[in-house]
C-alpha cells in the first residue's frame, strides 16, 4: 500500500483478478454507508476512490455537541468525543489510555455498553468540521454517488406501540421548538395508530432519510459527479414498509440465503445488482435492459423507486424531508 490510494501498491495484484485500482468504488451499507459519506467528505481520503455506493446511512446533520438527541451516525465535536473518552476511562476504572491498554479485550469491549460507542469524529483532521460544511465550502472529494435508503428503517428498531395524538404533538414541541407546527402537520396523527406510525416517520426522517437526501442534494449542487438516488419499498403485504437492511440481499444477490426466493424478487435482485455493477463500471447505473434511471438534481429530484413496478418518479418523502430543512438551519446557527 502506498499513501497516495487504495491499492497503489499492489496494482499488478488487482489486475490479476480483473481489477483496476485506479477505479474503486467505496460500498457501504448502514454504518458502513456512514463511513462512505465521511470518506466522501475528508480531504485525506482525496483520490483513494472514484465512485461512492451508499446504502442508509450518512450524517449531514450539525455536529454534536452535547450527549443528548445523539443518533448513531451523528458526529460528535471534538470536546464532546473528549468528554466521551473520559467518561468511558471513569467506566474501565482506569485514569489513563496506558491503562485501558493494559485490559483484556473483553473488559474493553464490556465498557462500551454495546451499539455504536465510538465513531468518526471531527477532529480537525480527519474531519475538520461536519460534512455539510465541507461540502458548501467545496472542500468534498467529488466523484458520481448512487445512494438511497428504505421506506421505514427503523420499522426494525422497535419503538414505543402506543402514542396517542397528544403525546405525539409533545413529542414534537420538546424535539422541534419553533418548527413544530410545521412538522406536526407533515405526519398524519388523527388516531392512535396514526401516531405510531408517524412518530416512527420522524426518526425514520431526521436519522435517515433527511441526511440522505441533503447529501444528494449537496453532491449535485455542489460537485460535478453525477448522484443517482434510490427508494427502496419492497416489502411483503403485511408490513407498513421496508426496513433497514432489507435491501441488502438485492444488492448482493443472497436471496437464496434466506429460504425460497420469489420469482419477482429475483427479478428486483438482478435489475438492484445491474445497477451496481454499471455505476462501479462507469459512473452510470444504466445498461441495456433496465428502466432509465435519471440523475437526481435539485431542480428534478427523481429517484428510482424500488417496489412491485420499478421505476423513477419524483422522491416520494420530499414535503416531509423539506418541512425538516429550517430545523436542522436552526441548530446549525444555534452552534
Amino acid at each position: 500500500m502506498s499513501s497516495n490510494g487504495v491499492g497503489r501498491g499492489s496494482d499488478d495484484d488487482v489486475a490479476a483478478f480483473g481489477g483496476d485500482s485506479h477505479n474503486v468504488t467505496v460500498f457501504g451499507h448502514s454504518a458502513g454507508s456512514g463511513a462512505a459519506s465521511i470518506l466522501a467528505a475528508s480531504p485525506l481520503a482525496k483520490g483513494l476512490f472514484q465512485r461512492v455506493i451508499a446504502m442508509s446511512g450518512s450524517s449531514f446533520a450539525p455536529l454534536q455537541t452535547s450527549s443528548e438527541g445523539a443518533s448513531g451516525l451523528s458526529i460528535p465535536s471534538l470536546k464532546l468525543a473528549e468528554e466521551n473518552g473520559g467518561t468511558f476511562l471513569s467506566r474501565l476504572g482506569v485514569k489513563s489510555i496506558a491503562e485501558a491498554r493494559s485490559l483484556s479485550a473483553d473488559a474493553v469491549q464490556a465498557g462500551t455498553g454495546g451499539g455504536l460507542a465510538f465513531r468518526p469524529v471531527a477532529d480537525g483532521y480527519i474531519l475538520p468540521t461536519d460534512p455539510y460544511t465541507l461540502y458548501r465550502q467545496g472542500r468534498f472529494n467529488d466523484t458520481p454517488v448512487l445512494l438511497g435508503d428504505t421506506s421505514d428503517e427503523t420499522l426494525v428498531f422497535g419503538g414505543p406501540k402506543s402514542v396517542t395524538p397528544a403525546e405525539f404533538e409533545t413529542q414534537v414541541r420538546r424535539q422541534f421548538g419553533e418548527q413544530a407546527e410545521a412538522v406536526s402537520g407533515a405526519y398524519p396523527h388523527a388516531t392512535d395508530a396514526d401516531a405510531v406510525s408517524s412518530a416512527r416517520y420522524v426518526r425514520n426522517d431526521t436519522q435517515f432519510d433527511w441526511n440522505m437526501w441533503t447529501w444528494a442534494r449537496e453532491q449535485s449542487q455542489q460537485g460535478k459527479g453525477k448522484v443517482y438516488n434510490y427508494y427502496y419499498n419492497n416489502h411483503a403485504p403485511q408490513a407498513q414498509g421496508s426496513g433497514h437492511g432489507s435491501d441488502v440481499p438485492f444488492h448482493f444477490q443472497t436471496l437464496a440465503t434466506r429460504g425460497s426466493p420469489r420469482k419477482e424478487d429475483l427479478a428486483l435482485s438482478d435489475m438492484i445488482s445491474s445497477y451496481d455493477v454499471n455505476f462501479a463500471k462507469t459512473g452510470d447505473p444504466n445498461g441495456p435492459g433496465l428502466p432509465q434511471w435519471p440523475a437526481f438534481t435539485d431542480q428534478n429530484q427523481q429517484v428510482m423507486v424500488f417496489d412491485a413496478t420499478p421505476s423513477a418518479r419524483v422522491y416520494p418523502l420530499l414535503e416531509r424531508v423539506k418541512v425538516l430543512d429550517p430545523y436542522f438551519e436552526r441548530l446549525r446557527k444555534a452552534q
